[in-house]
């Protein structure tokens, strides 16, 4: 069985606490390139369950931080 790059980052984070996904995030953000797709993949996630309001929120912390 293949699995893309996707399917592999959800299964790796699949069934885990919410204290062990704040590690996994916190564990890539600033650390190597090679976990920009993961968290790429996380983001996504997030972005497709949450709410207009939180997505513009988004959108807006975004922005804000690239000045």
């Amino acid at each position: 069985m293949i699995l893309s790059l996707r399917q592999a980052i959800i299964q790796r984070v699949h069934g885990k606490s919410e204290d062990e996904l704040y590690e996994v995030i916190e564990g890539s953000i600033g650390g190597d390139d090679k976990a920009l797709p993961g968290l790429g993949v996380l983001f996504e996630i997030i972005w497709q369950h949450c709410g207009e309001d939180i997505q513009h929120q988004l959108v807006d912390t975004l922005k804000n931080h690239m000045d």
